[in-house]
């Protein structure tokens, strides 16, 4: 089993940055691609970011430019960094593996247990 545990969330205001992480723990070796989703109130949870064990990289639209996964693979530690925070991007920001190169939702295994992000004035 693999256990997800995100950390770094919390309140900013606009124009704020925060940097999530997510420690990965127990059967490690089945996890390949990883990511980043979120979902706000009402809302389906939707892709943030994802990162190859290669190191390929993806994002949304709506956070290209000002997001930025990474991970230190020695560590078992997924990271984002966000910046240049809109109100929009308020939300619950969940961890996710799986077992292929790539990760999409319909791949995703494992899932943290989230950690809110509020964007606000």
């Amino acid at each position: 089993q693999v256990q997800l545990v995100e950390s770094g969330g919390g309140r900013v205001q606009p124009g704020g940055s925060l940097r999530l992480s997510c420690a990965a723990s127990g059967s490690i070796f089945s996890i390949n691609a990883m990511g980043w989703y979120r979902q706000a109130p009402g809302k389906q949870r939707d892709l943030v970011a994802t990162i190859t064990t290669g190191g390929d990289t993806n994002y949304a639209d709506s956070v290209k430019g000002r997001f930025t996964i990474s991970r230190d693979n020695a560590k078992n530690t997924l990271y984002l960094q966000m910046n240049s925070l809109k109100t929009e991007d308020t939300a619950v920001y969940y961890c996710a593996g799986g077992p292929f190169y790539y990760l999409t939702t319909a791949s995703v295994k494992y899932w943290g247990q989230g950690t809110q992000v509020t964007v606000s004035s």
